[in-house]
C-alpha cells in the first residue's frame, strides 16, 4: 500500500522529536544530535521522563479501554513516535487479535521501525505529516488499509503541539473527525503550560533554539478540540488522571504538563 521510506534523506545530525522521546523512555534509537537536545531540555525540564511515561501509560489505558469497552477494532495512530512496549497495536491485539493498526508519522526511521515491528495482519504504517490530514485519510483509507465506514479511533497523542498556530489545529482535526464513521474516538493530549508556566516556557525556549518549536494550550482551548464530539467522563484531565489505574498517589501535575481527552463522534 506505501512506498518505502526515503531513508537516504535521513539527517542523523539534526534532532528529531520522536528519536528525542525514545532517549528520554530509555530506548535505543537515537543518534548523538538527539540525545544532546534531549539533554537541554531535561537540564530545565526534569520530569520529562515522568511526563513521558505518563504519556505512554495514557495511551495504554485509552486503547484498552476503546478496544475493550468500546468495541473498536482500528486505529489511526498519527505521529506516534518510534514503536516501543506498550504501542498501540500491542495493547489492542492482546485484547482483539483482529484489531488492526495504522501508524503515520512523517519520520522514514519511525515508519521503517514500525514496518519491522508488525507482522503481517497486524497494521499498516505509512509516511504522513498531521497537517496534511486529507493525504493521510487518502493513503491509509485505499486499498489494504482501514475501513472508514466503519468506527476507528484516531491517535493523536503529544503531536499537535508541534503543528503552528497558523496551520489550524482545530482544522486538522475536524477534517480527521469529519471522515470518520458515527461511533468513532479521537484521543488527544496536548503540552500546557496551565501548571508549571516558568518550566515549561523554558522547556519550549530549548525547542526553538534546536529548530524544534512547540505550541501550548490552556485548558480551555484544548476543550475547544472537542467541539461536536462526546467527551467520555473524567473529561479534560492530565493524562496521568484519566481513569488511573495504579495504586498510589498520582505524580504532581508540574510534573506532567499534558491535558488528554476521550471523545465520540456521535450518531
Amino acid at each position: 500500500m506505501s512506498r518505502e521510506p526515503n531513508l537516504a534523506g535521513l539527517d542523523t545530525t539534526v534532532a528529531h522529536p520522536a528519536r528525542m522521546q525514545n532517549y528520554v523512555l530509555g530506548g535505543k534509537d537515537h543518534f548523538a544530535a538527539d540525545r544532546e537536545a534531549a539533554e537541554k531540555r531535561l537540564e530545565v525540564m526534569p520530569d520529562w521522563r515522568t511526563s513521558a511515561r505518563e504519556s505512554r501509560h495514557f495511551l495504554g489505558r485509552a486503547v484498552g479501554y476503546l478496544t475493550a469497552e468500546a468495541g473498536i477494532r482500528q486505529f489511526l495512530d498519527i505521529g506516534p513516535g518510534l514503536p516501543s512496549a506498550g504501542a498501540a497495536h500491542e495493547v489492542a491485539q492482546v485484547i482483539a487479535p483482529d484489531a488492526r493498526v495504522a501508524y503515520v508519522d512523517c519520520d522514514p526511521m519511525v515508519v521503517t521501525h514500525a514496518r519491522a515491528l508488525l507482522n503481517d495482519g497486524q497494521g499498516i504504517c505509512a509516511e504522513g505529516d498531521v497537517a496534511d490530514p486529507e493525504s493521510i485519510l487518502a493513503e491509509i483509507g485505499g486499498p489494504g488499509g482501514l475501513d472508514f465506514g466503519q468506527p476507528v479511533a484516531v491517535l493523536l497523542l503529544a503531536v499537535l503541539h508541534f503543528v503552528p498556530a497558523s496551520a489550524d489545529p482545530r482544522r486538522i482535526i475536524r477534517t480527521l473527525a469529519d471522515a470518520l464513521a458515527p461511533g468513532s474516538y479521537l484521543v488527544i493530549s496536548h503540552l500546557t503550560k496551565d501548571f508549571d508556566p516558568g518550566r515549561v516556557t523554558r522547556s519550549m525556549k530549548v525547542g526553538d533554539d534546536i529548530g524544534i518549536p512547540v505550541r501550548s494550550v490552556t485548558r480551555d482551548e484544548f476543550g475547544g478540540y472537542f467541539t461536536g464530539l462526546d467527551l467520555l467522563d473524567p473529561g479534560i484531565v492530565l493524562v496521568s488522571d484519566w481513569r488511573r489505574d495504579v495504586p498510589g498517589p498520582p505524580p504532581r501535575p508540574e510534573q506532567i504538563n499534558f491535558y488528554g481527552g476521550l471523545a465520540r463522534k456521535p450518531g
